[in-house]
C-alpha cells in the first residue's frame, strides 16, 4: 500500500486486497420484540459483502454479522450480531490482524446517549437491557496502539442518532466502552454517519434498505475501480449530501449525514453542500407541522398532550416528544407518517375534539392526506 494522500482528504490510493479486512453488521431483529424490527440493514450489509468480494477481499477477510428477519433468508454464510460476539471481534480478534485497511459498516437502531457517544444496538438488545457497542470508544480503541495494524480505516454507519432523553427510556444506559490504549501517528479514519446528531436516519421497509446505505452502496458502486480501497472521501462526500438533500426536499427524511477525517494532521468535519439558490418547495411534512402549529393548542403541552393521549397508546409510545411545540409537532407527525400513517386520521380527529375551526381542519385535513400519501415513507433507524 502507498501511503495516504493529505491533499486528497488521508484517501488510501492504491491496496493490495489480501491486505483488507472488513467488519460488516446489519441488525433487523432484536430481542426487544417485533416492536424494533427493521427491514433492511442485514440485505444493505450483504450488497456491501459483495462489492468488497468483487473487489478481490478474500472471503476469510470479510466478517458478516447479521440478525435478519425472517423474511430474509441471505445466501451468504454469516456468524450472529449479538452483544458479546460483536465485542469479541472489536477487542480481541481485528486488533491481531496484520491488515493495511479496515472497513467498518454497520446498519441497525442506535441512539446517542447523554455523553454524547453513539450507541449501536446488538441484536440481543431487549428493552430491559439495551445492548451496544459504543462507536465512540471503537473508534478511539481503533486510533491507538490496542490496534498495530489497520492505518486506513473506513466506517460506515447507517443508525439513528435521536437523542437518549428524547426516547423516553426507564433506565438511563450504562456506560460500555470499550478499552482503549494511547494514540499513536499512524492511524487514518474516515467516518461516515448517516442522520446526524439528534436526528434519525430513514429506512424504506418496503425495499428493504436504508436510504443512506442505498445512495453509499450505489456511490461505491460507481467507484469500483478504486475498491478496495477506501474512496476519497471530499470526492465521495458531496455526492451523498447532494441525494440525501433532494430526499428532504422531498419531505422523506429529516437527515443530514456527517462525514469526519481523523488523522494524526487533522480532525475535522468537511463542510455540507450549500442548497442551491432560489425558493425551497414545501414538503408535505412541512406543511403539515405549519397546520398543526396553527391550532393555538399546540401551544400549550397541557391541551399538546391532550391530543395525543387521545391517539392508541401502543403508537404514541414509539413518539419522540420534545418541550418546544415545534419539535413536538415535528416529532409527532413524522414518527406517525413513517410507522402508522393510518394513525394521522386519528389526530385530526383528536385535534378537532378540542379545537372545530372550520379554516384550520380544512387545511389540516389536506396536508395529512398530502403527508400520507407522499411516495415510500420511510421507517426511522431508531
Amino acid at each position: 500500500m502507498t501511503g495516504p494522500r493529505p491533499a486528497a482528504g488521508d484517501r488510501v490510493t492504491r491496496v493490495d486486497p489480501a491486505r483488507v479486512h472488513a467488519l460488516i453488521v446489519g441488525v433487523e431483529t432484536y430481542e426487544a420484540g417485533p416492536g424494533w424490527d427493521l427491514p433492511g440493514p442485514a440485505r444493505d450489509a450483504v450488497a456491501f459483502h459483495r462489492l468488497l468480494r468483487a473487489a478481490g477481499v478474500p472471503d476469510a477477510q470479510l466478517r458478516l454479522h447479521l440478525a435478519p428477519l425472517s423474511s430474509y433468508a441471505p445466501e451468504l454464510p454469516y456468524e450472529p450480531a449479538d452483544h458479546a460476539t460483536l465485542r469479541r471481534v472489536l477487542v480481541r480478534e481485528l486488533p491481531l490482524v496484520q491488515g493495511d485497511v479496515l472497513w467498518v459498516w454497520w446498519g441497525g437502531h442506535g441512539v446517542l446517549d447523554r455523553a454524547g457517544h453513539l450507541r449501536l444496538f446488538c441484536a440481543d438488545a431487549s428493552t430491559a437491557d439495551k445492548l451496544g457497542i459504543d462507536l465512540d470508544s471503537a473508534l478511539a480503541r481503533y486510533a491507538g496502539d490496542a490496534v498495530p495494524g489497520f492505518a486506513g480505516q473506513l466506517w460506515i454507519v447507517d443508525a439513528c442518532e435521536t437523542f437518549e432523553e428524547d426516547l423516553a427510556f426507564r433506565e438511563q444506559l450504562p456506560p460500555d466502552a470499550l478499552p482503549v490504549g494511547r494514540p499513536d501517528l499512524v492511524h487514518r479514519q474516515i467516518l461516515l454517519r448517516a442522520a446526524g446528531r439528534g436526528r434519525a436516519a430513514a429506512n424504506d421497509p418496503v425495499r428493504g434498505t436504508g436510504l443512506f446505505s442505498e445512495i453509499l452502496l450505489g456511490l461505491l458502486a460507481d467507484r469500483a475501480a478504486v475498491l478496495p480501497a477506501p474512496p476519497d472521501p471530499e470526492e465521495l462526500f458531496p455526492a451523498v449530501r447532494t441525494r440525501i438533500a433532494a430526499l428532504r426536499e422531498a419531505g422523506r427524511t429529516l437527515q443530514h449525514p456527517e462525514i469526519q477525517l481523523r488523522s494524526p494532521e487533522r480532525t475535522e468535519y468537511l463542510a455540507p453542500v450549500e442548497p442551491p439558490p432560489g425558493p425551497r418547495p414545501v414538503s408535505p411534512l412541512q406543511r403539515a407541522v405549519e397546520a398543526l402549529l396553527a391550532y393555538p393548542l399546540m401551544g400549550d403541552p397541557v391541551e399538546r398532550q391532550t391530543v395525543v393521549t387521545a391517539l392508541d397508546p401502543h403508537v404514541t409510545a414509539t413518539l419522540p416528544r420534545h418541550p418546544k411545540p415545534r419539535t413536538d409537532a415535528t416529532g409527532i407527525l413524522n414518527g406517525l407518517a413513517r410507522h402508522r400513517p393510518d394513525a394521522l386520521g386519528d389526530l385530526l380527529d383528536a385535534v378537532v375534539s378540542v379545537d372545530d375551526d372550520p379554516g384550520r381542519k380544512r387545511e389540516l385535513s389536506a396536508a395529512l392526506r398530502d403527508l400520507a400519501a407522499s411516495a415510500r415513507r420511510p421507517r426511522e433507524r431508531n
